[in-house]
């Protein structure tokens, strides 16, 4: 069955750069947990926050381990999750007790979304180490996932002592563990990868449930699914263990119209003067043409990579991707918080997938 998950905007970056919450024009976080709420309520399948410091108008974000753990509390039936966990915000032995805790609270429903973490510039401002060296940062956020692991397998009367190159526990007990199991029977949550280096794919082929992809034309995605088969025939793992998802932008609308004057009105909103991400405005000839009507074909770099268009345009975009191996959608809407796009979504496309 094809999952389709909503990515709650905790930050708001509005206008023309169309990065994720277009549409935010100031962050609220009352409006942010309704909307998370309400994706629940629709039933989507998971529900994720991003994990940053410092992102979006203002640098104003919410933090994402808070954020998730309120709605854990007021959420049902999604799975929870963190994209791109940043490993170095965390201390990797507190924050194996902080996941094993709210699987716990949420009846497993905890996806842990392992990575190193990015941007260093935000790491560097609230004076958290980020090795340059990407084998050096990739060396560590491993060893911290098997400090995890061993973590969880320890019992009071078989304590883990831990003395790696990076970390170091003595005698230190999680209990309760994770309220979810391993194909071992070990506890542990569904842990999940993304990025596409090389050191990664090994990593998902070793260690991880799921791998996931951030916006790339479809060629590239091929590529990317072909490099994660290729980790895991490396180490005689079944690549068909390993589940696909995909992370990307979208906008539903009933038709054309409703779809151009919604960008329109994105664009028109004032876009944040300044901050650590500095993402340029999306603007060229054909996208212009798209927004002045004087076109009706979607601007090629965006229906390569976002689902953007009718119920049914983005229902048969879906297809071609479910076609290609991916079984999991994490969606960020880009009329957000405006409930409209994940409703019709939620009525229109996603049952058709059940």
């Amino acid at each position: 069955m094809t999952q389709f998950g909503y990515c709650v905007p905790i930050f708001a970056y509005p206008g023309s750069a169309l990065f994720r919450t277009p549409n935010y024009a100031e962050l609220d976080a009352v409006t942010t947990m309704r909307v998370g709420m309400q994706a629940d309520e629709l039933g989507f399948d998971s529900i994720w926050v991003a994990d940053h410091l410092m992102l979006g108008k203002d640098e104003a974000i919410l933090e994402g381990w808070t954020t998730l753990a309120a709605l854990a509390g007021a959420t049902k039936r999604a799975k929870l999750g963190i994209i791109h966990q940043g490993h170095f915000f965390r201390h990797p032995a507190v924050h194996a007790k902080m996941i094993a805790t709210l699987d716990q609270i949420a009846g497993g429903r905890f996806i842990y979304f392992a990575d190193t973490g990015t941007r260093m510039s935000e790491h560097a401002a609230y004076g958290l180490n980020f090795p340059v060296d990407v084998e050096v940062r990739m060396a560590d956020f491993i060893e911290g996932l098997e400090l995890q692991l061993a973590l969880w397998r320890a019992t009071p009367d078989a304590p883990l002592t831990f003395n790696g190159d990076y970390y170091y526990v003595k005698n230190a007990i999680c209990t309760p563990p994770p309220f979810q199991h391993r194909r071992d029977g070990t506890p542990a949550p569904p842990i999940w990868f993304g990025e596409a280096h090389p050191l990664t794919f090994a990593a998902c082929a070793k260690y991880g449930d799921g791998w996931n992809s951030v916006p790339v034309s479809s060629d590239e995605l091929r590529r990317r699914l072909a490099a994660l088969d290729a980790a895991c025939r490396d180490i005689g793992r079944d690549p068909a263990e390993i589940e696909r998802t995909y992370e990307t932008q979208i906008l539903i609308a009933p038709d054309r119209a409703a779809l151009r004057a919604a960008l329109n009105a994105m664009i028109a909103l004032d876009a944040p003067a300044s901050g650590s991400l500095n993402v340029p405005a999306q603007m060229s000839d054909e996208i212009g043409a798209f927004l002045r009507g004087e076109t009706d074909d979607y601007p090629r770099v965006w229906a390569d990579q976002w689902l953007i268009g009718t119920p049914d345009e983005v229902a048969a975009r879906i297809q071609q991707y479910v076609e290609m191996g991916i079984s999991h959608f994490l969606l960020w809407f880009m009329d957000a918080p405006r409930a409209d796009g994940m409703r019709l979504f939620a009525e229109q496309v996603a049952p058709r997938f059940r």
